[in-house]
Parts: structure tokens; C-alpha cells; sequence
């Protein structure tokens, strides 16, 4: 495998509404829909709609939602081998209001996600170990995604973690993570450091590392990211193109999944020139409704973003 993702599979019930809407509020959507999501399942599609050879490790519901996944999954390539089925809890769900800028608020019901088990993981230590990438969120019970990055580590895997929702992580997660990814709001409420600006953003990375962290990449929405590594005294800001946001939902897996596609296929590219690929592709992303619906396919892409070496 190229990447392998152990994570969270959410099915998505998205309202469109005017406005997000205040405590006790009732208001009139303009339209809904249901779509695949997670954030293990939309970092997985989005690797695998670039082309990557990309593996699953989740759980879902015996129920039409879990079927559902996993006939997506396999519509996408995804080896499924070690997505498993239970009868105990249903498919993990998330509604979703999106308002008339694109922004958006999100609840997730774990269900079936926080069944995946340490025995799960180790039935799935043979893909692991031949994968150049792993990714692992927090959607799912927060000591089998350790048990991942120990085990990708102790087969000399890159790991990526994207530490959503953020919860107090022990150091193990930091110290056995190659890439340490969390957005504007995670990162505070792991550092306590306000973030408003690319600055602030900057002197919260290096906060993690010294905390750390190997490589930090905090992503800012329509400023970008920054990219701050272990050993370089300079912390980059990769800025992200102007566009007409329709729907931010699903912008960060879909970085978070392009970065692991470039680090996986292309690693000469380095950390950098990878996170300011994956920000033009998350960029066209938000362009578009939905989650999965929203990722570009490879044939989608000008070849100039895909080529394995830097323009």
C-alpha cells in the first residue's frame, strides 16, 4: 500500500441553511443531503481518488449506512479487507449545517467507530507494515489510534495524525508522529494559543515542536497552513489561492489525504512543496457542495500538480 488509513467512517446528513442557528433555535433549510464521510473515510477516499494504492482499517454498523461504505470504498479501489461489520452499534453518523458562506458546524455520533479494537489493529499489522504512509484521527477510541503510531512506527512507517476532535493527548502521540496536523481550533485548544493570524499560527508550531513533535503542519482555511520541522529555524507559510467558498466541509481531510499522496508517491517533494500542493487541492475542494463529492479526481487535476518533482 502506499497509504493505509485507521480511522473513523461518519455517514453525513447535511442541512443547508440561511445561517448557523443560535441555542434553541429552529430555522428552514433550503436543502439536504446524505453523503459518505468520517474523517478516516474522507482522508482515505481523497488519497485514493488521486490514485494512491490506499487501504482501509475501520468498523461500521451492520446496517445500510455500513454497507453503504463499504460498496464506496470499494467503487473508490480501497482495499477493504480490514473494514469489519458489527451488529452491536450502528454506522458512526454526523449532521452537518452548512450557511450560505460555506461555513460550517458539525456533531458526530461515534457508533460503530469507537468498536474498533486493539485486536482489529493487530489482524491489520501485515498491511501496516507494508505501507509507506499512515494516517490516524481521533474519531475513534484515541488508544487504538496510539497503538497505530506505535505500530507504524515500529515498522518504520510514516505517520500522519490529524488530532480532531482535539482532546489532551499524552506526549506518545506527538513523539510517534512524523507529521502533527490539527487546524486553527484544535491547535488552541491543545496549546491554549489564540490563533487569528499567520504569526500566531507560526508561534504555535514551534510551541508543539518544543513540545515534541517532529514536523507540525497547522492548517488555517483559506490562509493556508504552516509548515514547521524539527531541526529548520524557520517556520514556512504555504498561503492559499482566492476562491468563491460554497462548502468548507471535508477541506482539511482533503488536505490531510493529498499530503499523505504526495508523501507517499513523491517524497523527493519534501514536506513543504507537499503541503502547498495539498492546499490547492483542498482549495478546489471548497468550491464545490458535499464531502466526498466535493475531492477532484486525478484526470480532474492539471498534470503540473501531480508531477513528482517541484516546478
Amino acid at each position: 500500500m502506499d497509504v493505509t488509513v485507521v480511522g473513523s467512517c461518519n455517514i453525513d446528513l447535511i442541512s443547508y441553511v440561511p445561517r448557523l442557528p443560535k441555542p434553541g433555535e429552529t430555522l428552514q433549510g433550503s436543502k439536504f443531503s446524505m453523503g459518505f464521510g468520517g474523517k478516516g473515510a474522507n482522508q482515505c477516499a481523497m488519497t485514493a481518488k488521486l490514485g494512491a494504492k490506499t487501504a482501509m482499517v475501520a468498523k461500521v454498523g451492520y446496517d445500510t449506512f455500513g454497507e453503504g461504505f463499504l460498496k464506496k470504498f470499494r467503487e473508490l479501489g480501497v482495499d477493504t479487507g480490514h473494514c469489519s461489520s458489527t451488529s452491536e452499534a450502528m454506522t458512526g453518523a454526523a449532521p452537518i449545517c452548512v450557511d450560505e458562506t460555506g461555513q460550517n458546524s458539525v456533531v458526530i455520533v461515534p457508533g460503530a467507530n469507537l468498536l474498533l479494537s486493539e485486536a482489529d489493529l493487530e489482524a491489520a499489522e501485515e498491511v501496516i507494515s507494508k505501507s509507506k504512509v499512515i494516517i490516524c484521527q481521533l474519531e475513534i477510541d484515541p488508544k487504538v489510534t496510539l497503538s497505530a503510531l506505535k505500530m507504524a512506527r515500529k515498522h518504520k512507517v510514516m505517520t500522519i495524525l490529524n488530532p480532531a476532535p482535539a482532546v489532551h493527548l499524552e506526549a506518545d502521540f506527538l513523539t510517534n508522529t512524523d507529521v502533527f496536523c490539527p487546524n486553527e481550533t484544535e491547535t488552541e485548544i491543545l496549546t491554549g494559543i489564540s490563533i487569528r493570524t499567520v504569526e500566531e499560527a507560526k508561534a504555535a508550531s514551534e510551541e508543539m515542536l518544543r513540545r515534541g513533535c517532529n514536523n507540525v503542519i497547522i492548517t488555517l482555511g483559506g490562509l493556508g497552513c504552516v509548515v514547521a520541522q524539527a531541526g529548520f529555524s524557520e517556520v514556512v507559510h504555504v498561503s492559499a489561492p482566492s476562491v468563491t467558498v460554497v462548502d468548507s466541509t471535508g477541506a482539511g481531510d482533503a488536505f490531510i489525504g493529498s499530503l499523505a499522496y504526495f508523501l507517499s508517491v513523491a517524497p523527493g517533494l519534501g514536506l513543504v512543496e507537499s503541503a502547498r500542493r495539498a492546499v490547492q487541492i483542498a482549495s478546489i475542494s471548497v468550491q464545490h457542495p458535499g464531502t466526498m463529492a466535493s475531492f477532484p479526481t486525478r484526470s480532474e487535476l492539471p498534470d503540473t500538480l501531480l508531477q513528482e518533482t517541484s516546478s
